[in-house]
């Protein structure tokens, strides 16, 4: 069974920050932990659309393609979210005045 992505990401974003290395290290695990994550949620989708097509050509069990549905529905709406905040994030500092 494959481990839920957005529960293993918080798990490295904990292990981010209490990492006591210098800060150019720290900024480069964050940028490798925002890549793990992205590629890990591009798996996840790649991985529910080849259970899914295994399901219509009738080589996969219901259960199985709706839990890669799931999975994969999961991991979208974690990828909004965080898109979202971003973008919040971006038009906050684009609102303040210098």
């Amino acid at each position: 069974m494959l481990p839920i992505a957005p529960l293993s990401s918080a798990s490295q974003i904990a292990s981010a920050y209490t990492n006591t290395a210098t800060r150019q290290t720290a900024s480069s695990d964050f940028g490798k932990m925002v890549g793990d994550a992205a590629e890990n949620a591009l798996q996840t989708v790649r991985n529910s659309e080849q259970v899914a097509t295994s399901g219509v050509s009738g080589n996969a069990d219901v259960q199985q393609v709706v839990q890669a549905l799931s999975d994969a529905e999961l991991t979208m709406q974690s990828v909004v979210a965080v898109r979202d905040k971003v973008l919040g994030a971006y038009n906050d500092i684009m609102k303040m005045t210098i």
